[in-house]
């Protein structure tokens, strides 16, 4: 998909799909109350069989353990909660003993287990807290028979020794497992799942797993709902898609790229293998029911979805369902579209409603992100009017929907339940080892009650992990209702209050705690904009002013200096004069022309700038702040030019180009912020009678600032605004290869307020322009970022200087490093790693050069490892779904080279990509490679690219490789 091939959508419904996704959320809110308006007796009629439900639960008819109880005597707010997450996290996946005895000692040998012991009713808590006491600190009992019994305990550790601990923590954690995940596979689920169906439960089974990060990890997910598929057509027997089991999909699972940037190949490849599912499940007619995930994904799960509802070879089944999460404001709008899509393809759909999952990383990433609000409810009461709504939405079109009520809330039961006004046409939900005692009571008779599908892990306990954590995360938290059901100290009028009128109450719909992603900042800083890559209302307007800045004929660089325009001619370079700019993926196109800077032209800028630097130092630092503030907001207005830019002449990837620019402005506020701070009135000092003192800052004159290819306007900001805030004039220069960026960036300070005279520019190469910078006698001080030996030749030069010692401020590169152990889940190393050294073709001070591996999980990391790097796009930036783009020019391509051809021949080769070419395509591209190496010592210096070198590791061996490192 190319930039600028964003056409908006000819359906209306989902364009009020995606109006709706970051809408105010006071607006929102205030829709869905009108939605959800009850009759007095209605209201009264779901406070009574609430209460009645929670008084049922607490009486212990229907039992009172599994997972409930189990998190309201482990709160995650409590240090034993804590570790309890760490360890159900990464215990049972650990392969070796020795860190497995680590992260045991560490996790529980502060925690106070014993203060759970017999706190509660359940026989799976206790025998849990029992597993877990013996690695916990024993202290003294006020009993003699439990005196007695930890001092045999006591013993008996200090007899056996770590192996009976790591043991009995297994045991606990398998307990824990138990209580999540129905089977380890789909037939000893079914068997288990027997006992429940004869009382009228229905079951949909979720086959574990998280997000694949291969190819052959979603063939893997495929095989697995497969098989699971043939089971439950026999266990079906003909009962149809609503009285049978089903089963539900993640497409994440299905495919490595489930992301928007990748659309058109998941039309192709993603749509055929759930079509093949789906194929199966209609021909065993059971339920098939596509799971929600995070926000950012729904139009790609609405697209999949449209395909199978229109497709004709599923004419006359009713089993495909949709999960849909009312906590994202867009709910309501995604039931009208379903509603219309069962309308247009005479079928009736499965939807499940929950309330969602995701919700803190929801929160995170669009902070993060700097989008300009939050696509889910800030509230956790909003988010239970807007499914009061839903449901009423829902309920009102039973002739298209089987609506299924996913949800632990004896309010939100009861409510259904009035709302419905009968029993048929619906169903309630509940996870496996959940709600049990709640939906026991609803479905009641057979003949009469409500039935409620359970939703069913069925896994190995080494895939429930992040399964596990994502519900503890979910459910666990302090103000859950599911918490507050079984918690007998809370009164039951708080549990089964109207959530409406709890909204109309709040006089700010928005929780007033959760600031919005702008003001993320505790200093009053702005956090700068982002833009969200998968939604295409934002892409469309973004990619046609982009398409208008690359229109413009020629971009071009000239040096800046002197007071006035008039000092120098600032138009577009004479055909035959200057240097040409090619855009490095396609060498053979001139993006623009650099005229470069003479020595005449850096010693008439050094003077000018001493010149002016007593005035702009003596201007009021609020002043200079302001500029600098300014200049963030014409960045932002400019965002498409500088993309462009930065995309023709850098090589950025759009990725690339949004951290850049948010970067640059996030320096320009930060900055001003630290000069109002530093550079104010003068701070009085004590000190004897009859004297005074005062601290007071100012610039100390010109800086020269160099600055780097690889960040060429977020670096370059920032070194010339935090010169400039502080009283200091500036001579800026550039990177050769990026230097028409510098000169637009140059140009906006400007016009900003910065004068002309205090910032300039001298383009040029570094061994003409940079003697004359760095020997002229107005100089005090050097900002500078690049390699390590320029940097050292700049001290050199400096310190040669007579006079006084001008400060250098150096940033330089390294071989920045990531050990992993064995208790890391691989999905997430294998993620962070092609993100670190893959991105920005691996053109970053910051990128991953060596991963060390511990020896035990490096096989299965790096088969891993090697089947994400497969999946990576290499060409050109203009392409949406561009990974990595090319790297600078040819000098570094050259050296990438040479450096590959050395270890072709003294380290086994991992993973290399390919990139893609055509005939435009004849850049400078590299395809990232991965290299295991024998020691370090082979890695001289850093390698400026996308290249990782691995190394294993034995775990005793950690002191010594944390030195080699050094």
């Amino acid at each position: 998909m190319l930039l600028g091939q964003f056409a908006p959508t000819d359906n209306p419904y989902r364009q009020a799909i995606r109006e709706l996704y970051y809408v105010d959320e006071e607006v929102c809110v205030n829709r869905l109350l009108n939605q959800v308006m009850l009759l007095d007796d209605q209201k009264k009629n779901i406070h009574d069989r609430a209460t009645n439900l929670v008084k049922v639960v607490r009486d212990g008819r229907f039992g009172k353990g599994g997972i409930d109880a189990f998190m309201l005597e482990y709160e995650l707010s409590s240090a034993e909660g804590v570790a309890l997450m760490c360890l159900a996290e990464a215990l049972l996946r650990i392969p070796d003993k020795s860190t497995a005895d680590r992260l045991i000692r560490d996790k529980l040998g502060t925690a106070d287990w014993k203060e759970h012991l017999g706190g509660s009713n359940s026989l799976f808590v206790n025998a849990s807290t029992w597993g877990l006491m013996l690695t916990g600190r024993v202290i003294k009992s006020s009993t003699n028979q439990e005196q007695r019994f930890l001092s045999v305990l006591k013993k008996l550790i200090a007899r056996s020794g770590e192996p009976i601990i790591r043991q009995a923590v297994r045991q606990a954690m398998g307990i824990m497992g138990r209580q999540f995940v129905l089977g380890r596979h789909i037939d000893e689920a079914l068997n288990k799942a027997i006992p429940q169906e004869k009382i009228g439960n229905r079951y949909s089974y979720d086959m574990l797993g998280e997000a694949a990060c291969t190819d052959e990890d979603a063939k893997r997910y495929f095989q697995s709902y497969a098989l699971a598929i043939e089971a439950l057509s026999k266990a079906a027997a003909g009962r149809g898609p609503i009285e049978a089991p089903g089963i539900s999909v993640k497409l994440s699972a299905l495919h490595p790229r489930f992301e928007y940037h990748h659309s058109e190949r998941l039309a192709r490849e993603l749509v055929s293998r759930v079509r093949e599912l789906a194929l199966m499940a209609k021909q065993a007619n059971i339920g098939f029911t596509i799971d929600a995930e995070e926000t950012h994904r729904l139009e790609l799960q609405l697209d999949v979805f449209e395909a199978l509802a229109l497709d004709a070879a599923f004419e006359g089944w009713m089993g495909l369902g949709l999960a849909i999460q009312a906590y994202q404001k867009r709910c309501v709008a995604v039931i009208d579209w379903l509603v219309h899509l069962g309308e247009r393809s005479h079928r009736q759909f499965m939807v499940r409603l929950v309330k969602g999952a995701y919700w803190d990383s929801e929160v995170k990433r669009a902070q993060e992100m700097g989008l300009s609000d939050y696509p889910v409810f800030t509230r956790k009461i909003n988010t239970d009017v807007s499914y009061l709504a839903c449901a009423r939405k829902l309920l009102a079109r039973r002739d298209v929907i089987f609506p299924q009520f996913a949800t632990h809330n004896a309010h939100t039961v009861a409510a259904i339940q009035e709302i419905a006004g009968d029993k048929k046409g619906f169903e309630f939900q509940r996870l496996h080892g959940m709600g049990k005692p709640l939906f026991d009571q609803v479905l009641g008779d057979n003949a009469s009650g409500v039935p409620c599908r359970i939703y069913a892990p069925v896994g190995s306990h080494e895939d429930l992990l992040p399964y596990l954590v994502r519900r503890l995360l979910e459910n666990g938290a302090n103000s859950s209702f599911v918490n507050r059901l079984v918690d007998d100290q809370t009164p039951i009028d708080d549990i089964v209050a109207d959530p409406v009128e709890q909204c109309r109450n709040y006089s700010r719909k928005r929780h007033p705690r959760i600031a919005m992603p702008a003001a993320l900042f505790a200093d009053g800083r702005l956090n700068s904009a982002g833009l969200d890559v998968n939604d295409p209302e934002q892409l469309r307007p973004l990619s046609q002013a982009m398409s208008a800045a690359c229109e413009k004929a020629s971009w071009f660089c000239v040096p800046i200096v002197g007071a006035d325009a008039a000092d120098n001619d600032e138009t577009v370079p004479a055909a035959g004069t200057g240097q040409a700019v090619r855009n490095p993926a396609r060498s053979t196109e001139v993006i623009g022309t650099v005229v470069e800077a003479t020595s005449e032209d850096c010693e008439k800028a050094m003077a000018t700038a001493h010149a002016a630097q007593v005035m702009w130092n003596a201007k009021p630092v609020d002043e200079r702040a302001s500029i600098l503030e300014q200049a963030a907001d014409c960045l932002q207005e400019n965002q498409a030019k500088f993309f462009a830019l930065a995309m023709r002449e850098a090589g950025k990837t759009l990725l690339d180009c949004v951290a850049e620019l948010r970067e640059a402005i996030d320096f320009l506020r930060y900055y001003a912020r630290l000069g109002r701070q530093h550079f104010a009135l003068p701070v009085e000092l004590p000190g004897p009678t009859g004297e005074q003192n005062q601290l007071s800052r100012q610039g100390r004159g010109v800086f020269v600032c160099i600055s780097p290819w690889n960040f060429p306007l977020a670096i370059f900001i920032g070194q010339i605004s935090a010169a400039l805030v502080a009283g200091n004039a500036v001579v800026a220069k550039p990177a050769e290869q990026t230097s028409i960026m510098a000169y637009e960036a140059v140009k906006l300070l400007h016009e900003a307020g910065v004068p002309r005279a205090v910032l300039q520019l001298v383009p040029g190469a570094g061994d003409v322009v940079g003697p004359a910078l760095l020997g002229n006698r107005y100089l005090s001080g050097v900002a500078f970022t690049g390699g390590t030996d320029t940097a050292k030749r700049i001290h050199r030069q400096l310190a040669e200087r007579p006079g006084a010692i001008v400060p250098l401020i150096a940033e330089t590169g390294g071989l920045n490093t990531m050990i992993v152990d064995s208790s890391a889940l691989p999905e997430q190393v294998v993620r962070d790693v092609v993100a670190s050294a893959f991105q920005s073709a691996g053109q970053r001070c910051s990128a991953c050069r060596v991963l060390y591996l511990q020896a035990e999980i490096a096989d299965k990391v790096l088969d891993m490892l090697k089947g994400a790097m497969q999946e990576l796009v290499i060409r050109d930036p203009r392409y949406l779904n561009t990974d990595v783009g090319p790297v600078i020019d040819q000098a570094a391509l050259t050296m990438l080279q040479e450096h590959a051809d050395r270890m072709d021949k003294e380290a086994r080769l991992i993973a290399a990509c390919k990139p893609v070419t055509t005939a435009m395509e004849s850049g400078f591209f590299f395809g990232p490679r991965a290299y295991e190496l024998e020691s370090l010592s082979q890695l001289p210096k850093e390698v400026f690219g996308p290249v990782l070198h691995v190394l294993r590791y034995q775990s005793a061996d950690l002191d010594q490789v944390v030195d080699e490192i050094n």
